[in-house]
């Protein structure tokens, strides 16, 4: 007895490659790829610091600074490793350190009560990094637990990557990806409103 085995049709298999990635409780713009050549070129972008990234965060307590005036932060984080209060300026590192520079610009756009709507630029992307700075300076991130915030936020926490722009790889013309913050944010926060869309 013979079995005739038909060969399956062969397509071109589908690459789908992750660029930017958020953690787990974050919300707004990623950027995947659509090819394993342009995954590298826009991982090279975010590699030598060419992306500029933007994000929003409601934070815990009278955020300080003046409304609309930015503050550039250069801290020694060591991702996952500290809770509130722990990270530092920079300062001389041994080669033992497991510590990374994180520097990011940051300014409060508006004030309710006991939060705060912060913007951030961050230059760097140090794991956990704007969860560590905000939490150092005693204004955790709404929900955001691991970091000490006491405030709650039902859908993860309160940190949200609203824009980011690049190179397009191919075309090299400059691309904007931008997210406004989710409606749980307008629900949770209406004295902040409106957010930035973009």
């Amino acid at each position: 007895m013979f079995t005739i085995v038909r060969q399956r049709d062969r397509r071109p298999a589908v690459f789908l490659g992750v660029v930017s990635r958020l953690d787990q409780p974050v919300s707004g713009v990623v950027i995947f790829a659509r090819t394993p050549a342009s995954a590298a070129a826009l991982a090279g972008q975010f590699r030598e610091r060419t992306v500029d990234k933007t994000y929003l965060a409601v934070v815990e307590g009278r955020f300080p600074g003046i409304t609309g005036e930015w503050q550039e932060w250069i801290d020694r984080v060591v991702p996952g490793e500290q809770g509130p209060g722990e990270a530092s300026p920079v300062g001389p590192a041994s080669t033992a350190d497991r510590s990374t520079e994180a520097r990011v610009r940051a300014r409060v756009l508006r004030r309710a009560g006991e939060v705060s709507l912060v913007e951030l630029a961050p230059t760097t992307g140090r794991k956990h990094q704007l969860r560590i700075q905000l939490a150092s300076r005693r204004c955790p991130i709404v929900g955001d637990r691991r970091y000490g915030a006491r405030l709650p936020f039902p859908d993860g926490i309160a940190l949200h990557s609203l824009r980011l722009v690049f190179r397009h790889p191919v075309s090299t013309e400059t691309i904007t990806l931008a997210a406004p913050p989710p409606e749980p944010w307008l629900r949770r926060f209406p004295a902040l409103a409106p957010f930035p869309a973009n």
